[in-house]
């Protein structure tokens, strides 16, 4: 008489954990997204916080080591204020993009929840960090945590050496320039190692202690002045300085007259800091799709399998449903398209046409419909695109339809909004490409660059504005920007406003025009 095949042991029972039972859940979790949907993973270091120490990582940009700054507490105070009032929940887990990849899980989680952001987490965002091209190519996930090290240790050194309100001072107009502190069209230096950082602080240590300011007194040579005589061309003076230049925190570490050997090397570590996180906001309904759909699968894995029970898959559900939750346009939690939501939809549909193409998926998808190998094109999108490249390939009529799509022309000069495509025949390709030019950073953020300055003549930086659809600039924020970027030149600073397609000037503003 043939035995009866016992079922598998369930990985946990109960709401309860402790750090055996996690880490018998990620070692099942791990095998499979290794072994079937091909994974390739960072190390994984796995921590355990309390609400209190989320709140914190949540002031200090999600980051396990960072300086001091007065705007991290503001901002602790503010999520703070929102999570004990329940105006605001918070993230079931954070994960950081290094190697090892480190994931902090909540304390108050329960078993079923710490398998579920274990399994998006530690499986799904790691995949795509290490994997990604835009992650790979930009930043440097093995010499990340060593090098905030660096600038942690670097910053507190220049509050006790040049006093708090300085170092604060230089922080407050880097941190302002963030946005336009990153390199967007040609790739960033590698970061330096831990020896290399030695051998730059003493040098700096160097300068400081050699700098004599008397210096500056001593009146120019008959030579020099012979030489500034000769007119420098702006062709030639662009050449020189590399011109025009996007990145201002780079220009302004590199060329500024005024800033010390450690200003230059703080402006330095903001710049780094802000071209780490550049990739992710090119790709969050990648990263976050990506990881939603890990964890929605292997979490269906497991319960086939018979390793979790029905009560822990039901409280798996409805936490997946709230993370995927779409709100219609006139429900007043309406923010915008759930990044989370669409990037499941559209690889649950890119699984759905490689197995089960219609007619439609064929005309669309000729290269992946019916292919059959799910897992090898979902891997191959998640290396090679971003965002808008992934919508503007992968978005099938099927989800404009069932998203209920539509495109609105929206002109600076006409006074109404106009439905420009519906999800129909004619509307598709138009939506498609509408939808992922929003996604597309470099054509949504100000382009503002250095187009010229004078070092022997009266030195003002001046920046333009290529304007794109008549929206011009916030004028508080562009006064209050242009006085933190002067703060760091030394020097008048001007900016223009052109016109992006006919090259005409619409206005220019000046430092020497901005009230204090």
């Amino acid at each position: 008489m043939a035995r009866q095949a016992s079922k598998p042991a369930l990985l946990f029972s109960g709401s309860d954990w402790d750090f055996k039972t996690l880490s018998r859940a990620y070692d099942a979790i791990e095998a499979i997204a290794l072994e079937e949907l091909h994974l390739d993973i960072y190390p994984v270091q796995m921590e355990i916080i309390s609400s209190q120490q989320m709140l914190d990582a949540y002031s200090s940009i999600g980051m396990p080591l960072m300086y001091r700054h007065w705007s991290f507490g503001k901002h602790f105070l503010h999520h703070d204020l929102l999570y004990r009032k329940g105006g605001r929940g918070l993230a079931y887990e954070l994960v950081i993009n290094s190697n090892p990849c480190i994931v902090y899980l909540m304390e108050e989680n329960t078993m079923a929840l710490q398998a579920l952001v274990t399994a998006h987490a530690a499986l799904g965002h790691n995949h795509f960090f290490k994997n990604n091209h835009l992650f790979r190519q930009w930043t440097d996930a093995g010499a990340i945590l060593s090098y905030l090290d660096f600038a942690k240790g670097y910053i507190a050194r220049c509050e006790e050496r040049h006093g708090l309100a300085a170092v604060e001072a230089v922080l407050d107009s880097a941190h302002a320039l963030m946005e336009q502190g990153v390199f967007r069209y040609r790739r960033p230096p590698k970061l330096s190692s831990e020896r290399q950082r030695e051998g730059l602080r003493e040098r700096l240590e160097y300068e400081e202690r050699s700098y004599n300011d008397l210096w500056r007194t001593l009146p120019a040579s008959h030579e020099a002045g012979k030489t500034g005589e000769k007119d420098e061309s702006l062709a030639e003076r662009k050449k020189s300085l590399n011109l025009p230049e996007e990145n201002l925190l780079y220009f302004l570490e590199k060329n500024s007259l005024v800033l010390e050997p450690w200003q230059r090397e703080i402006v330095r570590i903001v710049r780094i800091i802000a071209q780490y996180f550049y990739p992710q906001r090119q790709t969050q309904v990648m990263n976050e799709g990506c990881a939603t759909f890990v964890h929605h699968t292997l979490m269906n894995l497991l319960f086939d399998r018979g390793l979790i029970g029905e009560g822990a898959m039901l409280e798996i559900l409805r936490n997946h449903s709230n993370v995927v939750f779409q709100p219609g346009f006139d429900d007043p939690r309406f923010s915008g398209i759930n990044p989370y939501a669409l990037g499941l939809d559209m690889m649950q549909d890119i699984r759905r046409i490689s197995t089960e193409p219609t007619a439609e998926d064929r005309d669309w998808f000729p290269d992946i419909a019916g292919r059959g190998d799910w897992r090898e094109t979902l891997l191959e999108a998640w290396a090679d695109h971003r965002d808008e490249s992934f919508i503007r390939q992968y978005l099938s009529p099927t989800l404009i339809r069932k998203w209920r799509l539509f495109a609105l022309a929206d002109r600076a000069d006409e006074p109404h909004l106009e439905v420009a495509s519906i999800h129909n025949e004619r509307g598709y390709e138009k939506i498609r490409s509408a939808l992922a030019h929003s996604y597309d950073v470099g054509a949504n953020r100000p382009d503002i660059q250095i187009v010229d300055v004078d070092l022997r003549g009266d030195r003002q930086l001046r920046l333009q504005h290529k304007v794109k659809a008549g929206i011009l600039l916030e004028e508080g924020s562009r006064d209050a920007t242009l006085r933190h970027i002067r703060s760091l030149w030394g020097y008048e600073v001007s900016l223009a406003a052109v016109d992006a397609e006919t090259g005409a000037t619409l206005h220019e503003r000046s430092t020497r025009e901005i009230v204090e």
